[in-house]
């Protein structure tokens, strides 16, 4: 999570570092969301194992995801453990902060001074959580969700412009089989037809793939899975329909037998 207003973190906060030197009783680090803050990581918080060689675990200029122990801003002293953040939170915690690197890159698109984009970002923040999921409000929305804000309206066409063109969908994609066979002479070409005629069906977000006879494989993008289970149906039910029109035989597998 960005943190526009915060200068340290909080104790038991997921926080993004970057490894900047290794030492004999542990690691230095800058943490990424807080200008650059020095952080530490004692030897025996790295693993839940017995570290001989931290080079095993860590690199100098690595990106990792640590949890916060202890702060102390008198002294300027953040103590962290890698060892404490699961292997599935690190993942999640990276991919948002990527995220949060790019939702501000796109909100620097709006050119506007300094002072005003910190107080824009701040406002964002506030109202949806993170900037990324702003940028994902505003691309669903409308300027509406930047109007309600407060924001002015040649500001939200802006921004609102920024998003449309930067922002990308939210998609699921799930995978289905068909069984297809043709007795008749031109029986390859029915079946082409048929492949043809099931990517019409689902339009856009439409793939197809030979993976044996008389199998064939068809994955569908679609923005949630009950709308993909949908499209997926629709089109098998249509090729295996150009099928029976032609003396042929058609089956519709969810997952292989």
């Amino acid at each position: 999570m960005p943190k526009p207003k915060e200068e340290w973190p909080e104790k038991g906060e997921l926080v993004v570092c970057t490894v900047r030197e290794l030492k004999t009783f542990g690691v230095f680090v800058s943490l990424e969301e807080y200008g650059g803050k020095e952080g530490f990581i004692h030897i025996s918080e790295v693993s839940t194992g017995w570290v001989k060689h931290l080079r095993d675990y860590v690199r100098e200029g690595q990106k990792i995801v640590c949890k916060v122990l202890a702060v102390d801003e008198r002294r300027g002293h953040i103590d962290l453990s890698l060892k404490a953040v699961k292997e599935g939170l690190k993942r999640e915690r990276i991919k948002a902060w990527k995220n949060e690197k790019k939702a501000r890159k796109w909100l620097s698109l709006a050119a506007i001074p300094e002072s005003e984009l910190q107080e824009l970002e701040t406002k964002l923040v506030d109202a949806y959580g993170s900037l990324y999921d702003a940028f994902q409000q505003i691309y669903k929305t409308g300027k509406r969700a930047l109007t309600e804000l407060g924001i002015e309206e040649a500001l939200a066409d802006k921004i609102h412009k920024i998003a449309l063109a930067n922002v990308k969908p939210p998609s699921v994609h799930i995978t289905g089989y068909v069984e297809l066979k043709c007795p008749l002479p031109n029986g390859v070409e029915i079946i082409k037809n048929a492949l043809m005629e099931a990517k019409k069906v689902a339009k856009d977000g439409f793939e197809c793939s030979y993976v044996g006879a008389p199998r064939y494989r068809i994955r569908i993008t679609a923005p949630d899975y009950k709308k993909a289970e949908s499209i997926l149906n629709e089109a098998a039910n249509a090729a295996i329909e150009i099928l029976k029109r032609n003396e042929g035989y058609g089956r519709f597998y969810r997952n292989l037998p």
